[in-house]
């Protein structure tokens, strides 16, 4: 009886407090969904939930051992999840304030069918099919959630709509365009000759480059996703939080993206 006595002299603060963080817990599994560091997250909940087991059952000794886990792994939790701690405060400080209209939406904490992306996948796509047949190299970063204006100043701002002869023409050889990678925000080429960050720590295979190095550096420190046509084998690779993501044909491939950008 003293539990739900206890309940119910719960104030508004209270629920909103649950509230909260029950939406911090879910963006965080979000975020972290689909890498090895889900693994470590749910450890650690298992753990805080015996923890707190232990203390309503007055088990002093075991109450004592977790919570002393508890308090030291907190420095080991900064070491282990730094990529996404970056990841989450370059998400909370650089949301696409300009395609979500509502608070909520900029958190992606909720989705509504109202939110779309415009993006000529379609065009983007048969872009790649073109330069790969012709062995062309290419970069194409695609915007979602995080603002990707920090990286403007590394190379030319632009506002052109994006068609598949505007791809192709922008990463011709003999273009002074071609290097360096492209951001793509709701269907416009933002900026041209972008300099990304290089992912030097991940073992790939040594067929790929630079570009596809790039590719990982910036899908694994934001949210953006990438596609790279290879200039020595003509592969289009797509990556998504810092990995190659593999599909069954090009078909396959834009239906993932719009997934993803939508």
């Amino acid at each position: 009886m003293e539990i739900f006595d206890n309940i119910i002299d719960l104030n508004l603060i209270d629920y909103i407090d649950v509230i909260l963080v029950a939406l911090l817990l879910y963006y965080v599994y979000k975020l972290i969904k689909g890498t090895v560091a889900i693994n470590i997250f749910i450890g650690i909940i298992i753990i805080y939930l015996v923890w707190k087991l232990t203390e309503f059952l007055n088990m002093e000794l075991l109450t004592s051992i977790f919570g002393g886990f508890m308090k030291v792994g907190i420095i080991a939790l900064i070491v282990v999840f730094q990529p996404e701690i970056r990841k989450f405060l370059l998400m909370v400080g650089s949301t696409n304030f300009n395609r979500r209209r509502d608070f909520l939406q900029k958190f992606n904490f909720l989705k509504t069918d109202t939110v779309e992306d415009n993006t000529d996948i379609e065009a983007i796509i048969s872009a790649c099919n073109k330069m790969s047949m012709s062995k062309t190299g290419a970069l194409i970063v695609l915007e979602r959630n995080n603002n990707l204006d920090f990286l403007l100043s590394s190379g030319d701002e632009m506002n052109i709509k994006v068609t598949q002869p505007i791809i192709e023409s922008i990463f011709f050889k003999n273009s002074p365009l071609h290097d360096g990678a492209i951001i793509v925000d709701d269907n416009i080429v933002k900026a041209t000759r972008i300099i990304l960050p290089v992912n030097n720590e991940k073992n790939i295979p040594q067929r790929f480059g630079l570009r596809h190095r790039a590719a990982i550096g910036i899908t694994e420190k934001t949210d953006a996703v990438a596609l790279a046509v290879s200039e020595e084998t003509g592969h289009i690779s797509y990556f998504k939080n810092g990995e190659f993501v593999v599909y069954e044909d090009t078909t396959d491939l834009t239906n993932m993206i719009k997934k993803d950008l939508g």
